[in-house]
């Protein structure tokens, strides 16, 4: 679950969001109030309010966001209980407040609203706030027993490691088994293994290196593996079949259309390209 807050002056306002029906809004927490429409609620915060005129964002605004799946299986009861937790982590104390649930999309949230005026006309401390909040979502999200945003990066990260080691098995078996010499033979090579290889080029028309989108991911080479460099790369071809131009750079055919390699590039390349050629030269 993920917790977000922060410090508002526009209470009325931004309390109609959550109370906006066409959203299936539903009131899950109610607090200290007696009112049923934004208005009422917003004026029976301001008679507190009012106590502390030094406080101008006197109403405390909070997102609860439970991951999808606990969402679906989370029924008014349990949603009342999260947003109890969550005020007590808070340390809020006794306070008007109201809350909805917000159904409107597959991702099911809550919708907080406290007024930090408390009772005796003392301003809650806000300091640091969005921090604050995100801490006491995760502990809450302990407390009842929900996915907490730990787990869900411990997850995330566990599938990017799957899907950087199979784009890299995938590279090696194009290398392996196409052999590319040119760098618009590996993109089709390895979109014939699965794996969709886009360009990043700049203003200047030159390659700057390569994305990978594979299962829903998108990664840069370099988050793949240090040796899907664009550098890398064209050292594991056996050639770049350009044009050299009178700038020194290279001009090579990718996707149909020309595009240049950088000097440095293309320096680096074709050096490791002389040097092996040397080497099979001095094994024969």
């Amino acid at each position: 679950m993920i917790g977000k807050g922060k410090s508002i002056s526009h209470t009325r306002a931004s309390m109609s969001y959550g109370w906006d029906q066409e959203k299936d809004a539903e009131i899950v927490l109610k607090e200290f109030l007696h009112g049923d429409s934004p208005a009422e609620i917003t004026k029976e915060f301001k008679m507190l309010q009012d106590q502390n005129y030094h406080c101008t964002k006197n109403t405390l605004s909070f997102v609860l966001s439970p991951t999808i799946e606990d969402g679906k299986r989370l029924d008014k009861n349990e949603l009342h209980a999260i947003t109890k937790r969550f005020i007590h982590e808070m340390k809020l104390g006794e306070r008007q407040a109201i809350a909805f649930v917000h159904q409107d999309k597959e991702h099911k949230h809550i919708h907080l609203y406290v007024n930090r005026i408390d009772f005796k006309g003392v301003a809650y401390n806000d300091s640091f706030i969005g921090k604050r909040s995100q801490l006491a979502a995760e502990k809450t999200a302990e407390h009842m027993g929900l996915t907490t945003v730990k787990q869900v990066q411990f997850e995330k990260e566990f599938n990017l490691k799957e899907i950087r080691t199979e784009i890299k098995r995938r590279h090696d078996l194009t290398m392996k088994q196409f052999q590319p010499k040119s760098f618009d033979d590996y993109l089709k090579a390895m979109e014939t293994n699965g794996v969709k290889v886009i360009p990043t080029i700049n203003n200047q028309n030159k390659l700057q290196g390569f994305r990978f989108e594979f299962d829903g991911y998108n990664l840069k080479g370099s988050e793949v593996h240090r040796n899907m460099s664009l550098g890398n790369i064209g050292k594991q071809m056996s050639g770049i079949q350009g044009k050299i131009l009178k700038n020194n750079n290279v001009s090579i055919k990718l996707a149909g259309k020309l595009v240049d390699l950088t000097p440095n590039l293309a320096l680096k390349i074709t050096k490791f390209i002389i040097k092996k050629a040397i080497d099979k030269g001095i094994g024969y």
